[in-house]
């Protein structure tokens, strides 16, 4: 570590202690240490001393801080001391975990989705395109083993939520629940989403305002009843293109394929879910063999569309009534291969892209899992609040994670040196500065509550021994850097 400046928060000078003229400190919790940003560089010449332990826990602080949810996602690369998220600041933004196929995404992403579940720092909406979080996983390494899911690991606090419930069972779920979307629940914007995967022209779009505009809600179901006589009286009459609308008729029946669609619904499975969100529960939406990124990127937007505008009237009753109960619950959306919902195209007209941009106004924020950052449009990336990067090797997929951070071009050395797994960069508003990590394999008989090597537990309590002289450290002088006491007549100024 190899950061200069003011670092932390002078605080008051006290009596001499005995021996070395310094009071010795029991700290209990960092909620009194004020970090500042870095704002100058050491002088040439200026003695360099390594990173302690102690100083990592000063700058990261530790799992067990009463006034702070912290997490530990891992340890720095040749030092046995955890390194932590503030949770409280990862929620409150749009996050990000990118790196290349084979480079641990999906293990840290069940790291981190474990660790908001544990610390109560947020309820978890999360489409689990692969089935690898809900129930089971598949582990690394040459032998075939898996881990458990969030709801192996948290069976009171995680509810499955299935589109494909024979699949599920098969992988011995008895308890998810059924989920199907009705085609009374698509609206345009959702097609023009899968636009690409349903080869739809522009035309067709149009055409489907048109018929959206005249049937309402029921118009797909209208349409995919619609004779070629129906359809051009009913082109003579609106104005539209028979051509248009029989080759959108023709491409909509690819979605009655899709097991989780029914004509109509009685059952309104998308309230089901809210109703476990409002109660503290952390739901998984698995899409079982349902994985195809048409069904994928359908699905995925219907029920997050509905979720947001709920949210939209919870917290404008929220900022009404000014009453605590009315406080939405931070939720925070995980959705994989994003840089298919969030690409410059389609950011602008996808509920995620508004999620991003919104940050916490609704009290609803992203964790966006991808491979390919370049792309995600340049503005979504710019408000991506913490980004935990992988290794990565496509130029443009690295210029893309330094969007938007100050000094980001001198990373660029230290992302490419990653290495291919259980290594991954953070840096953003959850942490006080970049740091290298590397977590713990995941092995059939670990739990990933956090990223430390199984049975390795971060201390509860820490020391600042008495320091026999004034020690500058990472070129600081003694006196730009010091901690405060929090208990109660022992406020004192302690030099590191």
């Amino acid at each position: 570590m190899g950061w200069g400046g003011n670092g932390a928060k002078q605080g008051k000078k006290g009596k001499k202690g005995e021996g070395n003229g310094y009071a010795s400190l029991v700290v209990q919790s960092n909620a009194e240490v004020e970090l500042l940003p870095v704002k100058t560089i050491p002088a040439h010449f200026s003695q360099v001393y390594e990173a302690s332990d102690r100083d990592f826990r000063i700058i990261f602080g530790w799992e067990d801080d009463p006034h702070r949810r912290n997490f530990a996602i891992g340890q720095p690369i040749d030092m046995e001391v955890p390194v932590c998220l503030d949770l409280d600041r990862f929620v409150e933004r749009s996050n990000g975990i990118f790196g290349k196929s084979g480079t641990g995404k999906s293990f840290l992403t069940r790291l981190l989705l474990a660790g908001t579940i544990q610390r109560q720092a947020a309820v978890n909406l999360i489409f689990d395109m692969h089935s690898e979080y809900g129930w089971e996983a598949v582990s690394e390494g040459k032998h075939f083993s898996t881990v458990k899911g969030l709801r192996q690991l948290f069976p009171g606090l995680v509810q499955i939520f299935t589109l494909d419930p024979e699949s599920t069972q098969r992988r011995g779920v008895s308890d998810a629940q059924e989920l199907f979307i009705s085609f009374d629940q698509i609206e345009v914007e959702d097609l023009a989403l899968v636009r690409g995967e349903l080869n739809l022209s522009e035309a067709s779009l149009e055409n489907a305002i048109i018929l959206r505009n005249e049937f309402g809600k029921g118009w797909i179901n209208r349409l995919l009843m619609m004779t070629n006589e129906e359809i051009q009286e009913f082109c003579e009459t609106k104005m539209g293109s028979k051509s248009s609308i029989m080759a959108l008729q023709r491409k909509l029946t690819r979605l009655a394929d899709l097991k989780y669609m029914r004509p109509s619904s009685a059952t309104n499975y998308v309230a089901k879910i809210l109703t476990a969100l409002d109660d503290g529960k952390h739901v998984v939406i698995e899409f079982g063999s349902q994985s195809t990124m048409l069904a994928y990127m359908l699905a995925t937007n219907v029920i997050a569309r509905r979720i947001h505008a709920s949210y939209v009237h919870k917290a404008d009753r929220f900022l009404q009534t000014k009453n605590p109960v009315d406080r939405p619950r931070q939720l925070m959306i995980t959705i994989e291969e994003a840089h298919r919902f969030l690409d410059p195209a389609t950011a602008k007209q996808t509920i995620f892209g508004t999620i991003a941009r919104e940050m916490r106004k609704y009290f609803v924020t992203l964790l966006v899992v991808d491979q390919r950052p370049s792309g995600i449009d340049n503005e979504v990336m710019s408000q991506i609040g913490t980004r935990i990067t992988a290794l990565l090797n496509d130029e443009k997929d690295i210029d893309a994670i330094f969007t938007g951070v100050s000094g980001g071009q001198n990373l660029r050395s230290v992302l490419a040196k990653l290495d291919s797994k259980q290594q991954a960069l953070l840096l953003g508003h959850a942490v006080p500065m970049p740091v290298v990590v590397r977590t713990a394999p995941t092995t059939a008989h670990s739990t990933p509550r956090s990223g430390l090597p199984p049975g390795k537990k971060p201390p509860m309590t820490w020391s600042l021994k008495p320091l026999r002289r004034q020690r500058p450290i990472w070129g600081f002088k003694p006196q730009e850097l010091g901690v405060r006491s929090q208990e109660p007549g022992a406020r004192r100024f302690i030099p590191l």
